[in-house]
């Protein structure tokens, strides 16, 4: 039992590493506005939750956050961006979780991945709207944009971003998972029994 929770703490904290790093590794999609950007970093939170559980996901996306928000700081000096990650990757990976465990198969990962997608965009949307730009705005002493200004900064910039994220997210997954498949099954029956 001690070399399984020790196994587990490590390679918690080597997907954590490479989740951190896979989070330098950002871009803005063109036509979108440039604070929203797409990293892979949820890949390897996911591996983790669908290998090990949903604490194991949650910790990968917690300890990338809280490395990148030492690294690289936060322009607000208060991690909202960070938060924000750590929620979206959450949103991401635990509907893949809980479908993958029910079926657990290729079939069982595409739709694990389409709710993933879906519940992040709309999760996102509405967080966004209610906690994290108000937040934004409240930490940079910026006015607030309110009404029809947010709205259009929710449906026209935030959701098609996460839509578009969700979707590169969902390809990278599904070309690794026809050579990891073995492997995934593998690891869930080291760690989940």
């Amino acid at each position: 039992m001690k070399n399984k929770k020790l196994q587990s703490m490590i390679v918690i904290g080597m997907l954590s590493s490479i989740s951190f790093i896979l989070m330098l590794l950002n871009f803005p999609l063109p036509a979108l506005p440039a604070f929203l950007k797409v990293d892979f970093s949820d890949v390897p939170a996911l591996i983790a939750a669908i290998t090990m559980g949903p604490v194991a996901g949650i910790l990968v996306a917690f300890f990338k956050n809280v490395l990148d928000w030492m690294f690289q700081g936060s322009p607000t000096g208060v991690p909202v961006g960070h938060l924000a990650n750590f929620v979206t990757s959450i949103l991401f990976f635990m509907p893949v979780y809980y479908i993958y465990n029910k079926i657990s198969t290729k079939k069982g990962m595409v739709f694990g991945l389409a709710a993933g997608t879906i519940s992040m965009a709309i999760g996102m949307s509405i967080l966004n709207y209610l906690v994290f730009l108000p937040m934004y705005t409240y930490f940079l002493n910026m006015p607030a944009e309110t009404g029809s200004a947010l709205f259009g900064t929710i449906v026209l910039g935030i959701l098609p971003f996460n839509l578009i994220k969700g979707l590169l997210l969902t390809l990278v997954v599904l070309l690794m998972f026809s050579s990891m498949h073995r492997w995934i099954e593998k690891q869930r029956l080291f760690y989940q029994t």
